[in-house]
């Protein structure tokens, strides 16, 4: 990468940091490009080059995030390999290995604002979010279940899955303040990953 290449991808990360804490603090409505790009130090003309505008500023804040969990699920899974053609040990020990890479994850990609931000999001009725990576996970959970991708006792374990993985920061009152915390150390990010195996051993137990 050349220095021009590195130099607006610096300029590009800035923009989209600066952006998710502002929209996560002060709404879409409430934040204006200009107050962006002086808080990520760019040119105004900056947004109209990487996105077009505000609007797809912050579209392209969830596209980057599954942008990264894509690229970082190529290191550990292959999408095109069937759940259906693989027994259930298979899938179960890779439903473990989904898991604790989503922890991994989850505790490095993605900030507070970030959090915040698709929160909301998410309580709007025409949200939606197509991550190939979260619909493999519950083909997977399917195949273990011997259940359907759209049962609804598949969605809701895969929901409760995740809500494994990210209910620490998603309820920072009822952790890291607690702990007298800023951010989670390597033993917390180690109890939450043993947590997560303990709800996907329960979930085989179900299955019998």
């Amino acid at each position: 990468m050349n220095n021009n290449s590195k130099k607006d991808e610096n300029s590009k990360s800035r923009i989209l940091a600066a952006a998710t804490k502002l929209f996560a603090q002060k709404g879409y409505d409430g934040t204006s490009i200009r107050e962006i790009c002086k808080a990520a130090n760019v040119n105004l003309c900056m947004i109209s080059y990487y996105w077009g505008g505000k609007r797809e500023l912050y579209q392209g804040i969830i596209e980057d995030l599954l942008e990264k969990q894509m690229e970082y699920s190529k290191n550990f899974l292959d999408l095109n390999r069937n759940p259906k053609s693989m027994s259930v040990d298979e899938c179960a020990d890779l439903l473990m290995l989904i898991s604790g890479k989503f922890v991994d994850f989850f505790y490095t990609n993605v900030s507070s604002d970030l959090i915040i931000l698709l929160l909301k999001e998410q309580q709007k009725q025409d949200f939606i979010v197509k991550s190939p990576v979260l619909d493999y996970m519950r083909a997977v959970v399917a195949r273990v279940l011997n259940k359907d991708v759209n049962d609804r006792l598949v969605i809701f374990k895969t929901l409760f899955m995740l809500s494994q993985v990210n209910s620490p920061r998603i309820l920072p009152a009822f952790s890291l303040r607690l702990l007298g915390q800023e951010d989670f150390c390597e033993e917390d990010i180690k109890i939450i990953k043993e947590n997560v195996k303990l709800y996907i051993n329960a979930i085989l137990k179900e299955r019998g």
